[in-house]
């Protein structure tokens, strides 16, 4: 039976959360602060349960990137990851690298946005949040629903859809992170710390 491993990224093979991460890195501490400030109520709302998460993500990804080309976007998506290294954890690593070694499918299945994860990871297929891009440009929207919660699950079985085909062995650290937990047949809730 084919063996399949599903991590999630942010918080389970890295040590922060890589979106804010990565606008301090793209837009320097001092837009960074300038860019959340703008939006703190918005965050504040989302952390209370009365927000959509995916919707003040946009806003946020739509304040800081509207409008560069993509070029320019994935240019500071590999320089990211080939500065960020430091960010992952060296447990989670070296799971990855060992089931690789085992000939297993690997997949980061994440709620960031795909551009900037992909990089960290030349040989694992990433499903993360598409970003929408026309005429060469960032439109500041999302291409895909925001990869979290069912939408992991979605995003496996458009994949993989036949269940009893693998077997699952999943990493999560979060509630976005519940329902592919769920739906694994093995699960590892904050395995790498």
């Amino acid at each position: 039976m084919k063996k399949v491993y599903a991590f999630d990224f942010d918080g389970t093979l890295t040590t922060k959360d890589t979106l804010l991460e990565f606008i301090r890195y793209a837009k320097g501490s001092t837009g960074f602060w300038l860019g959340f400030l703008r939006y703190a109520h918005l965050l504040v709302l989302m952390k209370l349960g009365f927000y959509p998460n995916w919707k003040a993500k946009q806003k946020v990804f739509s304040h800081f990137f509207k409008g560069m080309t993509i070029e320019d976007f994935d240019a500071i998506c590999q320089d990211f990851a080939a500065s960020s290294q430091h960010l992952l954890r060296p447990k989670g690593i070296a799971t990855i690298n060992k089931a690789i070694g085992e000939g297993a499918e690997v997949l980061i299945i994440s709620a960031s946005i795909d551009n900037w994860v992909q990089p960290f990871f030349k040989h694992v297929k990433v499903l993360g949040t598409k970003i929408e891009v026309e005429d060469g440009k960032l439109t500041g929207r999302f291409l895909t629903k925001n990869c979290y919660g069912e939408e992991k699950v979605n995003r496996l079985k458009s994949l993989y859809p036949n269940r009893q085909d693998y077997h699952l062995t999943a990493f999560g650290d979060s509630r976005g992170d519940k329902e592919l937990l769920a739906f694994a047949d093995e699960s590892h809730f904050k395995p790498f710390r």
